[in-house]
């Protein structure tokens, strides 16, 4: 008995049919030269196209033209023949009477059916509206970045700006210790405008340790060393990085700390060196400030803690570390220390009070 061979329905022309007549998204098949088969009900809607246009149209020739573009062409004919896939091309449709629109687009070569020839499904994602928000956040934060930059500036400025008047007011009064005092107030204020100059250069509101350091030493010692070849002032910091409210705390602690060693570890014009050091391990760090001085008198036991003493354990209790001050043999060595282990911020061994 003679027997007949059916056609094989093709599984993946009933797949992409089905998907295009479900699709939320607007999707196109099309044949091998570039003629629609079939279109959702989302493209004819999203693209203005009535559906009587659709049967043997062209995709080229849909619309005022916008469609025709030369790379997308010649793109979807090398999908055709399966020499490419297109995943992602993005580009605008320039529309004559309405704003351009942003297109993505992926575009897939179909297995043929028996007597069928080659299918493309073609999907498109409009993304106008998100990539205009991007944009518009983009700007947001580029804008933003400025206006905190220019804030920056105002407040080193202005810092500058008082430490200039502090000054004037050193050359002015007619006491010694107020003069002390405003020399002392105009290197605190000093300390957290060189944190403002380091910030206004950063993008990202950190404070790379080293340069800033090294930055607030120099201008201590250019203001209070009178002979650098009698005084030294060296800074050794590794790679670290703080915010900026971590970074004008270590600041005012090295300031209070330098200043303090150069009042009083050097009598009578001995010469000697103020080393400051700073190095963290994980989340812990410590930062020392060491001179070859005097060292601690044993007298200062009892003595009344000063402003710049009060200054630092303050800080050091913002910061969670510790204190503690040890004889450098020959001078005095204060130390920070901040690790996860520590419960006693703030405390401060050996005498609550040095120099």
């Amino acid at each position: 008995m003679p027997t007949s061979t059916a056609p094989v329905p093709d599984i993946s022309m009933s797949l992409a049919l089905s998907l295009i007549n479900a699709s939320v998204a607007p999707v196109l098949l099309l044949d091998g030269d570039l003629e629609i088969v079939a279109a959702s009900q989302s493209f004819l809607e999203d693209f203005d196209v009535e559906p009587n246009v659709i049967p043997g149209c062209r995709l080229a020739d849909l619309g005022a033209g916008e469609w025709n573009v030369p790379q997308l062409w010649s793109l979807l004919k090398a999908t055709a023949y399966g020499n490419a896939d297109i995943r992602a091309y993005e580009m605008d449709m320039v529309l004559a009477d309405r704003p351009p629109r942003h297109l993505i687009f992926h575009a897939r070569r179909l297995s043929p059916g028996v007597g069928q020839g080659v299918r493309l499904l073609l999907t498109i994602t409009d993304v106008t509206i998100s990539r205009a928000k991007d944009r518009q956040k983009d700007e947001l934060i580029r804008e933003n970045a400025l206006l905190y930059q220019e804030v920056q500036h105002r407040v080193a400025n202005s810092l500058q700006i008082i430490a200039s008047v502090l000054m004037q007011g050193v050359r002015t009064v007619g006491s010694d210790e107020s003069r002390s005092h405003l020399r002392d107030a105009h290197q605190r204020i000093m300390s957290v405008a060189a944190v403002q100059r380091h910030l206004a250069g950063s993008t990202t509101g950190d404070v790379e340790l080293r340069a800033y350091f090294t930055d607030l030493c120099r201008s201590i010692g250019d203001s209070m060393i009178r002979d650098h070849n009698q005084l030294a002032l060296t800074v050794t910091v590794d790679d670290s990085i703080a915010t900026s409210g971590m970074s004008v705390s270590l600041g005012l602690i090295v300031t209070e700390l330098v200043i303090n060693g150069l009042k009083h570890a050097f009598p009578d014009d001995r010469n000697g060196e103020i080393a400051v050091d700073y190095r963290a391990a994980g989340d812990g760090w410590t930062l020392s400030v060491t001179d070859n001085g005097v060292g601690m008198l044993s007298g200062l036991k009892t003595a009344k803690a000063g402003l710049g003493t009060g200054i630092i354990q303050a800080l050091a209790n913002q910061l969670r570390a510790r204190i503690e001050i040890a004889d450098a043999q020959p001078g005095t060595r204060v130390s920070i220390t901040h690790d996860s282990d520590t419960d006693t911020a703030g405390s401060v061994s050996q005498n609550e009070a040095w120099r």
